[in-house]
């Protein structure tokens, strides 16, 4: 390890960066508030300390010379370093402010109901709540936290499995299908004389219905609303039956103004994951946010209904519909 004690004189070394990259000790002066004069003196006390010659000199102007640059260039990089550890340190002590990414569908059909919770416990902690359908670049955005559904493999994070999620078929309780039908629908063919509803054009019906051991093919030609809360409002006005996640339609399941059909509930290839960089748990509100979310998670699955309870395999005969 370096002896810290010959290090060169701090402030020589912020003048020495200035004049190195204006290659004028007027302009470096005018950045670091000092005189011209105080600037030269500066690197001539620097240049007498490391026995070499920084600057080429021809009367009031200066040339770097390349051992100059190289060592520009080291300064540079630790000065820039010292002052992103301070600006993180100064950041601790300002008022806690806590930027959350969500994905739209979660945003508002699971976190924004009961992030008030999460408020009434930390009222010293500012939350701003962003929810769009692009993965936010936490660094570059400013974002503290994010909750991303997908496959856990994001680079340049933390991350954490927050649940998983499954799929099943709901609609409003006096949705009979297509045809004037009477009869609710009981069993998972019955579904062959309905208005399959699609939440968006990646999410397929298919694995649910083979699932069921149903032979039916992906509806098609039906209304595609790339907004689950508008999807499940046509839902809940009986225009068909959607195949929703839990997450999502447990609002309207607890309400009663949707019912979850059949007891066929399909695991989500993919899952929530709570993401965040990784200085992150120096932050306070940050460790206070991650342990709240994950027992909310853990309270949420503990009502009767959550799908993992059920088992879950698949249907050993394809069933066609009467």
């Amino acid at each position: 390890m370096a002896d810290l004690r010959k290090l060169p004189n701090l402030p020589a070394l912020r003048g020495f960066d200035a004049a190195a990259r204006h290659e004028c000790f007027s302009r470096a002066a005018e950045e670091v508030h000092v005189t011209p004069s105080a600037i030269s003196h500066q690197v001539r006390a620097l240049e007498a300390d490391l026995g070499l010659q920084l600057f080429k000199r021809h009367g009031k102007r200066i040339a770097i010379t390349e051992t100059g640059q190289r060592f520009a260039a080291t300064i540079r990089k630790s000065l820039g370093e010292i002052a992103q550890a301070a600006e993180h340190l100064r950041s601790l002590n300002r008022q806690q402010r806590l930027v959350i990414s969500v994905t739209p569908s979660f945003a508002s059909r699971w976190l924004a109901p009961r992030l008030w919770k999460f408020i009434d416990v930390h009222p010293e902690i500012e939350v701003v709540l962003q929810s769009g359908s692009h993965l936010a670049d936490l660094r570059l955005d400013g974002v503290d936290v994010g909750i991303r559904f997908g496959r856990g493999k994001y680079s340049g994070v933390v991350t954490e499995k927050l649940s998983d999620d499954y799929y099943y078929p709901v609609a409003a309780p006096g949705y009979r299908g297509n045809g004037g039908r009477s009869r609710k629908l009981t069993r998972p063919a019955d579904l062959a004389h309905c208005t399959l509803l699609r939440m968006d054009t990646r999410e397929s019906w298919q694995p649910w219905l083979t699932l069921a051991g149903l032979d039916l093919p992906e509806p098609s030609g039906t209304l595609v609303v790339e907004d689950s809360s508008l999807t499940l409002r046509h839902a809940v006005e009986g225009k068909g039956v959607a195949l929703s996640r839990h997450t999502i339609a447990s609002q309207e399941i607890a309400s009663g103004t949707l019912v979850r059909l059949f007891d066929v509930a399909l695991l989500c290839e993919e899952a929530h994951y709570l993401v965040h960089l990784p200085e992150g748990m120096e932050k306070p509100g940050v460790v206070a946010f991650r342990r709240w979310i994950f027992e909310e998670m853990q309270r949420f699955q503990a009502i009767p209904g959550w799908p993992g309870d059920v088992p879950k395999t698949p249907a050993r005969k394809k069933a066609k519909s009467p």
